[in-house]
């Protein structure tokens, strides 16, 4: 845990470094893994139906609802790794 907690840190900094911007589905999908892997599962209300960026991030949370916050980490990691390696 404690090597996933390191590389879980080091991603967020290494998603800072990356030359191009990611496409809003890559971005929603680094979001949804933070927040999941942070703080559990959605929590508050559904922003309304004006914010489209709210609602599409708060979505995108909501589907990785049940996911224990190690696999939202992997995963989280594997993702930054994936755009560094398309992005670099």
């Amino acid at each position: 845990m404690a090597d996933l907690k390191a590389n879980f840190e080091q991603a967020q900094l290494d998603v800072k470094k990356l030359t191009k911007r990611p496409s809003n589905d890559e971005l929603l999908a680094l979001y949804s893994l933070f927040k999941q892997a942070t703080a559990g599962d959605v929590h508050g209300k559904r922003p309304g139906m004006f914010d489209f960026k709210g609602a599409a991030k708060y979505e995108a949370w909501e589907g990785l609802k049940g996911m224990d916050s190690e696999t939202a980490m992997q995963q989280y990691v594997d993702k930054v790794a994936d755009l560094a390696a398309t992005y670099a």
